[in-house]
């Protein structure tokens, strides 16, 4: 077992390895050029966001409609220090700082929302998306530009940057799945008075899970505001929120994998229907409801993707040909 865990290990590792190498070659032979390496931004973004949801709500049970909130926090906290302090070390300060804020604001409204369930909660958080929208609209405009938004903002993000963020954020997730507190907060997902009754505080679980993935989501939205140079409130409205919660559901609610898989198809079917504005609703919208009706679990269900359950996959497909040949 612990050969096959160290295996595991080493095989994510040169993954990870080959693919920083890979897409750095890419980029330094020019053939990932500006834009494509912008929609490659945008997938890394809604890969962090959509795996800090999925632990939210796909792994603890809790249905939360408040994500873009947390990422505005990590965003404007990142861009005011960073106009501030234009230097790597500042960009350093003001991700962490965005986090962090994100993380303790995800605290203080965790622990008194947390006690509801199902829509109750999910009106509860969208409330709170909503009530931050506006503070940095209206009421702390000196800080923020209010509705004109932020202009300039210098940027750092890189390729290396951008990897880091992305690759630590997934495998800090997984870890804290795959970790006593992760079962305890999948239990809670199962049976809440199950879990309670074999002494799981479920308050102190789910908590944990809300504020680790707000910590999350202030990282991706401190990547964003250090690439795109400008931000403006409503770009963190409800549709946002919405927009990361379907990433996860077509991903699979319990598969970090799935939710990797669902940004980047997502992201690479919005940048192909660009030109065709019109369509693009239209096709997003049919391939909903063709995976809500013939693989309503999502395109990954709970499971993750491995050697093995590729393996299982292409046998399965090769016994299939066989039997039909």
């Amino acid at each position: 077992m612990d050969k096959l865990i160290k295996n595991t290990g080493i095989n994510k590792l040169i993954a990870l390895i080959v693919t920083f190498v890979i897409v750095q070659v890419l980029i330094s032979t020019n053939i990932i050029n500006d834009y494509i390496f912008s929609t490659l931004v945008t997938i890394c973004i809604n890969i962090i966001l959509a795996a800090s949801l999925n632990l939210i709500t796909g792994f603890t049970g809790q249905f939360s409609l408040g994500h873009a909130g947390f990422m505005s926090i990590g965003a404007y906290t990142c861009a005011i220090i960073t106009l501030r302090y234009s230097t790597v070390w500042g960009f350093v300060g003001g991700l962490v700082a965005g986090a962090v804020f994100a993380a303790m604001v995800g605290f203080l409204v965790g622990l008194p929302t947390l006690r509801l369930k199902g829509d109750y909660l999910a009106i509860a958080t969208l409330g709170m998306a909503e009530i931050i929208k506006i503070l940095f609209r209206n009421v702390l405009d000196d800080l923020t530009n209010g509705a004109a938004g932020l202009r300039g903002i210098p940027q750092f993000i890189n390729w290396a940057w951008l990897f880091l963020f992305t690759a630590g954020s997934v495998l800090l997730i997984s870890n804290f799945i795959n970790s006593s507190h992760g079962r305890a907060c999948i239990s809670i997902r199962e049976d809440e008075i199950a879990s309670e009754a074999m002494g799981v505080n479920s308050t102190k679980y789910k908590v944990t899970a809300f504020v680790t993935g707000a910590f999350f989501a202030g990282i991706a939205g401190a990547i964003y505001a250090s690439y795109f140079y400008y931000l403006k409130p409503d770009y963190f409205a409800f549709k946002k929120s919405i927009d990361i919660l379907v990433i996860v559901v077509l991903g699979g609610m319990g598969s970090i994998s799935g939710s990797v898989i669902a940004a980047i198809l997502l992201a690479l079917i919005s940048t192909y229907l660009q030109a065709f504005p019109e369509l693009n609703m239209v096709i997003n919208g049919a391939l909903f409801v063709i995976i809500m009706i013939f693989r309503p679990q999502g395109i990954m269900g709970s499971k993750e993707l491995s050697l093995s359950l590729i393996k299982k996959w292409t046998g399965q497909f090769g016994r299939k040909n066989g039997g039909a040949a």
